[in-house]
């Protein structure tokens, strides 16, 4: 289980309203549809980048100190909708939602954040 302790994006996370999005859309609806945990990419260790059917995608080589990413926690506890993951770990104690900076900005639902990649297209 990946730690629970960041409270708000970092300043390149992917659901942060306030930057470009860069994301293609169908790998946010694939992020925020996992019932599992998404790391904050500060927080891994990534090795090169891998060409695979014409998708660019990273391999992890070093999770050990994965910190859950707090745009994702945000965004999906203000879609109302935490995903199975966060709902154990909140049971078990390793996850608080009220210690989450609900102010910062991230999108307001998936679908908002879906479409604002989407208007990101080139």
């Amino acid at each position: 289980m990946a730690k629970y302790g960041l409270i708000t994006p970092c300043e390149k996370c992917p659901f942060r309203t306030d930057i470009r999005p860069y994301l293609r859309p169908e790998r946010v609806d694939e992020i925020l549809h996992i019932q599992g945990e998404f790391p904050c990419h500060k927080t891994i260790k990534v090795g090169d980048q891998i060409d695979d059917d014409d998708e660019n995608w990273c391999e992890i080589t070093d999770d050990r100190n994965a910190q859950v990413c707090a745009g994702f926690l945000i965004l999906l506890e203000n879609e109302g909708a935490p995903n199975q993951m966060m709902r154990i770990a909140e049971r078990l104690g390793a996850y608080d939602p009220s210690k989450l900076r609900m102010d910062a900005p991230v999108y307001g639902s998936i679908d908002e954040a879906i479409e604002a990649h989407e208007d990101n297209r080139c």
